[in-house]
């Protein structure tokens, strides 16, 4: 049977691969965060979100604890997907500034997000095994994103995880607004990640960020 986008996240959301991932993202769900405690958290695995003829493919680290583990949405109800989602609007590759649940009206065009770990991990750090075990999931993903020109890699770990399965062997090292050309004519674009570590300090400045969409259409 040929493979799909739908078959992807079918194969994604219920996937229990990972046992402390497993264990984590569960715990969460149960234990909730006070200002959330009458919400119903998703608390599994969070597959891709957006337009499947995308020309652009954005790839983070992994889902919120509080964030997209309780929406069931990447980079949904928390800081991070307000920034990434005011930006995306603001290039034109989202309908609305803000994502905070799953049936708010929010549509991609041109656009596909991603993760290289599906579910929130302790700390929000996966260990490399976890990593490589989800990481075929993105592999999927890329090859049936047929229309992708730009993957723009949020986080010097979402660079890491996608350099191999592009075949980035040679790669400049991660900085902000690093490019990386692929063999097959595509190019990796390297952004600092809206974390609140990096938006607070001022490491990440909303000119920053939306510099790197205005280059991603214009490489794409």
């Amino acid at each position: 049977m040929a493979d799909s986008l739908e078959q992807v996240t079918t194969e994604v959301v219920n996937c229990f691969k990972c046992p402390r991932l497993v264990e984590w993202r569960e715990q969460v769900g149960r234990e909730k965060r006070a200002a959330f405690r009458s919400d119903e958290y998703w608390a599994r695995p969070i597959p891709g979100f957006g337009d499947p003829h995308a020309t652009l493919l954005l790839v983070g680290l992994a889902p919120a604890a509080h964030g997209g583990n309780r929406t069931g949405r990447i980079f949904t109800g928390d800081r991070s997907g307000d920034w990434l989602f005011g930006a995306l609007f603001r290039a034109g590759y989202a309908n609305q500034p803000t994502s905070t649940h799953r049936g708010d009206g929010l549509r991609l065009t041109g656009a596909y997000i991603a993760a290289c770990v599906r579910c929130a991990p302790p700390a929000n750090k996966p260990t490399p095994q976890e990593r490589d075990t989800c990481l075929p999931y993105l592999g999927r993903e890329l090859r049936l994103l047929a229309e992708v020109r730009v993957i723009v890699c949020l986080g010097k770990f979402a660079y890491d995880g996608v350099s191999p399965l592009l075949g980035l062997r040679h790669r400049p090292v991660f900085g902000h607004g690093v490019e990386a050309p692929t063999s097959d004519g595509r190019t990796v674009l390297c952004s600092f990640h809206p974390s609140q570590q990096n938006t607070f300090t001022g490491k990440l400045t909303v000119p920053m960020f939306d510099a790197i969409f205005q280059r991603a259409r214009a490489l794409a």
